[in-house]
């Protein structure tokens, strides 16, 4: 069965569970850091939007209020009334239509304003979280799942969406609550006693309902990013799945990844779902006692109960109105307790998300002051020049010149992949043991040696992808960690074995080496590695569009794509990590010539298995389990008969 890559390396959820007065410290830092976010981006739509939510539940309490006064002040004098003047009801009525207008308009401002404050919240999430991660070192991409990382910008996102949506019916139910709490104690204390002893109650059932879901939300957002991972892993492995028929277990893990993430939401939505059915019929329950003792106390039944004797009795039109009340009074409450599982969702996914935009961004040393720059000669002495030039130089923070030759020396050099986050491995494994590598300039040295050699981890580590842990490594006698990453990056072209091609066209593909290259200089890095005769076999030539990674190329094709990407990018130095393993032996020889051009005054690190392309070497390291055990020329190896000799022949040394 294919393993999923490190489904478990994502970010994670709130460690603990329950409601918002249960999160976790970290939860509840993750909500403040949210809301500091929003109103930092959208401060003055927030404070529109805080005044339409105060006006639109006071419009609607007042609507609610006026019944006691349209049936004690009007309804029923004017049913005693033997001639009854309705106008001071019409104007009544018109005042109250005017506050009513005014709740709906604000009502409406709110909704709309809403829609940009969230919709741009999380337009700038997206962004900032796209720009981060590309600032972000390899070593976070080799140890967390693609289809987690994936998960954060689809499903995290989308749940602070829900989140920032709620804020304003969270803080309109509070100042309903507020306010028409107020109101019904100025109507009737013992209904409001009694109210608020039945509230309590439901309170106390929404928290024991949000303690249990809370955890099932997080492992529901963990199980989405497992499955998003496994399906992310199978798209791309596709063709291996299919080659060793793999698909029934394939299909197999998918159902038991598909079947978690169902339970997980089952279960956190079944929890979920049942606290407005019973929340509501809670509120029936309190509308239900209000009515039977308002009624008693409407028509003085409990005069003889010595609690009562201060309290009036109650008129209709104060029973109807304390009735609508409780109806006001209780929905915010079973909102709010509702909208606590948006909150407590949204913390899951809010936590994925900072987690990925606190990662650590990959960051020069503090003494990192070289750059590279063009230069030239002029009567002798090397100058920087702003005109593109084939001599570079390394430019310290003194203006001090060090011409670029490419000599990448080791010094004892040790090193170790630190731990994924999901391993149970505490410190670094060491693949790299007192490596000591001399070069000079214009060499070609190949590095050669069985499957975890350390061959590419020699290569991470001149591109500074991962940094060592003792030993020192220099470019041309200046220390690696004093050079800025992308100078020193710019400095080396690099071919890797696995070819990726953007979408757009062969020459935008070609271009990306660098992106100021002419059509002219694209169609002559092409022509330089023998790409150009199949390019201009394609049906629209160098305008042809690619998707799919490239999928309408051979592997041979897309090779060629990518040498010629790093041809047009002119690079003081080269690394080629299997370069032309994909490539047919004729076609080899062809693109070898062109590699040879491009190589010439260059320093190239050349990774093989397949020997003869290297035996015109300078330097040939031999590597076995970390360490060099043998360097020298094709010639010098083969006369010393040990493991080169072995590779290249295929013969066993005894």
């Amino acid at each position: 069965m294919p393993p999923t890559l490190n489904p478990h390396g994502g970010p994670r959820g709130p460690r603990h569970t329950g409601g918002i007065k249960h999160l976790s410290k970290e939860g509840r830092q993750t909500i403040i850091r949210l809301l500091r976010m929003v109103f930092s981006n959208y401060k003055w739509s927030l404070l529109a939007v805080l005044a339409c939510t105060f006006i639109t539940p006071v419009a609607t309490l007042s609507s609610t209020l006026f019944t006691k006064t349209l049936i004690d002040d009007y309804i029923i004098p004017l049913t005693l009334a033997d001639t009854p003047d309705y106008t001071p009801l019409a104007v009544a009525i018109g005042k109250l239509a005017i506050i009513l207008l005014a709740g709906a308009i604000c009502a409406y401002l709110q909704s709309r304003l809403m829609i940009n404050v969230s919709q741009g919240t999380l337009l700038c999430l997206r962004r900032d979280t796209f720009s981060h991660m590309q600032q972000l070192p390899i070593s976070y991409f080799d140890q967390h799942s693609h289809g987690d990382l994936m998960s954060v910008y689809t499903n995290d996102i989308d749940t602070l969406r829900q989140m920032i949506s709620s804020l304003p019916g969270i803080f309109s139910s509070l100042i309903t609550i507020v306010i028409t709490f107020t109101s019904m104690i100025v109507l009737s204390w013992p209904l409001t006693l009694l109210t608020v002893i039945m509230s309590i109650i439901m309170i106390v059932t929404t928290r024991k309902l949000g303690n249990i879901s809370a955890n099932h939300f997080r492992q529901q957002q963990q199980s989405l990013g497992e499955m998003n991972g496994f399906v992310e892993e199978m798209l791309t492995g596709q063709k291996v799945v299919k080659t060793f028929c793999h698909e029934d277990e394939a299909i197999m893990e998918f159902t038991k990844l598909n079947e978690r993430l169902r339970n997980n939401a089952c279960n956190a939505n079944r929890v979920a779902n049942i606290v407005m059915p019973i929340n509501g019929n809670l509120s029936n329950l309190i509308y239900v006692m209000a009515a039977v003792f308002g009624a008693m106390l409407a028509l003085n039944f409990t005069q003889g109960f010595p609690l009562f004797t201060l309290h009036a009795s109650l008129t209709i039109g104060t029973l109807v109105s304390f009735l609508t009340l409780i109806k006001n009074f209780t929905r915010p409450v079973s909102e709010i307790s509702n909208q606590i599982n948006s909150v407590i969702n949204a913390v899951a996914g809010a936590d994925r998300v900072f987690k990925l935009l606190d990662a650590k961004a990959e960051t020069d040393d503090i003494d990192a002051d070289i750059q590279l720059v063009n230069a030239e000669i002029v009567a002798g002495k090397l100058m920087e020049t702003l005109r593109k030039t084939n001599l570079w130089a390394w430019k310290d923070s003194n203006g001090n010149l060090t011409q670029q030759r490419g000599e990448v020396d080791f010094f004892n050099v040790n090193f170790g992949y630190p731990p994924s986050p999901s391993s149970q491995q505490q410190t670094s494994k060491q693949v790299l043991f007192d490596i000591t590598l001399d070069t000079e300039a214009g060499q070609k040295i190949a590095l050669v040696g069985g499957t975890g050699a350390g061959k590419t981890t020699i290569i991470n580590l001149i591109n500074r992808f991962y940094d060592i842990q003792s030993g020192t490594i220099q470019y041309d006698g200046l220390p690696i960690r004093r050079i800025r990453k992308t100078d020193l990056r710019r400095s080396l072209g690099i071919v890797l074995q696995e070819t990726h091609l953007f979408t757009g066209t062969v020459m935008e593909n070609i271009r990306y080496g660098r992106l100021d290259a002419t059509d002219k200089e694209c169609v002559e890095a092409a022509k330089l590695v023998n790409a150009d005769d199949f390019i201009r076999r394609l049906s629209n030539g160098y305008q042809t569009v690619l998707t799919g990674d490239g999928g309408n190329l051979s592997q041979g094709e897309r090779q060629l794509l990518a040498i010629a990407r790093a041809a047009v990018a002119n690079p003081p130095a080269l690394i080629l990590d299997e370069a032309t393993s994909s490539i047919d032996t004729r076609t080899e020889r062809m693109v070898q010539q062109g590699m040879d051009s491009i190589m010439q005054g260059r320093s190239t690190f050349v990774i093989a298995h397949r020997l003869s392309t290297i035996r015109n070497s300078d330097i040939i390291i031999v590597m076995d389990h970390g360490r060099i055990i043998e360097r020298g020329t094709h010639d010098q190896l083969i006369a010393l008969g040990g493991k080169y000799y072995e590779l290249y022949t295929g013969n066993q040394i005894n």
